[in-house]
């Protein structure tokens, strides 16, 4: 069970309690789930029954035993816990984030496809402003995605503040100039210095396609040293297994609030994750490969293709040598 189906499986828990009538609140659009915070148990934890202790007129911790009576036999949750005031603690079966690695693997680019839109039928007003262009054609792919047919329905307007100037491309190149468009808020005006040209950690683009092509030249000195990725056992990596497993809700978000900008941010955060788990996927010195390596090996390039797949989507081109 990856983070993202965790989140739809405490939803789908909250919108079975609503419907049986012990649950009198509004269902939350989406639940977050992360990392326990100190005094919590498990791999992840959720506040969702303190969020809906207000709207229901409940204690929250009659709401998170409600829930977790729900969802204890849920496949792939081994254990549901509460704690503090009310937060439910889930421990995930073992091989979970082996099953993660190898769906991703399988699936490749289209890992976090899904069919979230598919009832949908839109199209969007043809835009002639630089990054109203870009914005819309990007949105088109997040929808196509999940599912939605964007040829029918009533024209859609996507509200963007402007480019700062038209002529971004020819300034600064196709890459830099989308990521420029896209990587900030439709509300925000996007930046237009050349620091989006900078090799350096300081600028995001940078880093996101260094770390994908870290990913790659990985997957070389694996080759080299004999071996291949495997997932064969647990890898110590929770912030880059969270960041893997939550790309299919990133997806549709991105999708439905129609925010490339959604995006961007995941694929920064799923790049700071990768760079900092990357130093220890290779052996050392005279050390020789081992299953701890295959496996390390293997997740560093599950993050390799969502970053691949996520810049594909925005349009931006994803070197194997940077």
């Amino acid at each position: 069970m990856t983070p993202a189906e965790l989140s739809r499986t405490v939803l789908h828990a909250v919108c079975r309690a609503v419907q049986d009538g012990v649950l009198h609140a509004p269902v939350p659009e989406s639940v977050s789930v992360e990392r326990p915070r100190p005094g919590g148990r498990g791999d992840y934890a959720t506040n969702v029954a303190l969020r809906l202790a207000g709207p229901a007129r409940q204690q929250p911790r009659a709401i998170a035993e409600e829930l977790r009576r729900r969802i204890a036999h849920s496949p792939g949750i081994a254990r549901v816990e509460i704690t503090g005031p009310g937060f439910l603690n889930f421990t995930l079966d073992a091989g979970v984030q082996q099953a993660l690695v190898r769906q991703v693997l399988e699936r490749g680019l289209t890992y976090g496809h899904g069919d979230s839109a598919a009832s949908l039928s839109v199209r969007f007003r043809p835009a002639v402003e630089l990054r109203a262009r870009v914005w819309a054609e990007v949105v088109i792919q997040l929808l196509r995605t999940q599912g939605a047919d964007v040829a029918h329905g009533d024209p859609e307007a996507l509200h963007v503040v402007p480019a700062p100037a038209q002529d971004l491309v020819e300034r600064l190149g196709p890459d830099a100039a989308r990521w420029a468009l896209l990587s900030v808020a439709a509300h925000d005006r996007p930046p237009a210095g050349p620091d989006l040209l900078l090799q350096h950690e300081r600028n995001p683009l940078f880093r996101v396609r260094y770390a994908h092509s870290r990913t790659r030249a990985l997957t070389r000195n694996a080759e080299e040293l004999g071996f291949a990725g495997d997932p064969q056992q647990h890898v110590d990596a929770p912030a880059l297994t969270t960041a893997i497993g939550d790309h299919p809700t990133v997806l549709a978000s991105a999708a439905r609030l129609r925010a490339p900008d959604r995006l961007a941010r995941h694929l920064e955060s799923t790049a700071d994750a990768l760079l900092a788990f990357q130093p220890y996927v290779l052996p050392f010195g005279d050390e020789k490969p081992m299953a701890a390596h295959r496996s390390r090996l293997a997740l560093a390039e599950a993050a390799g293709t969502v970053l691949a797949g996520g810049l594909s989507l925005l349009g931006i081109s994803a070197p194997d040598y940077l």
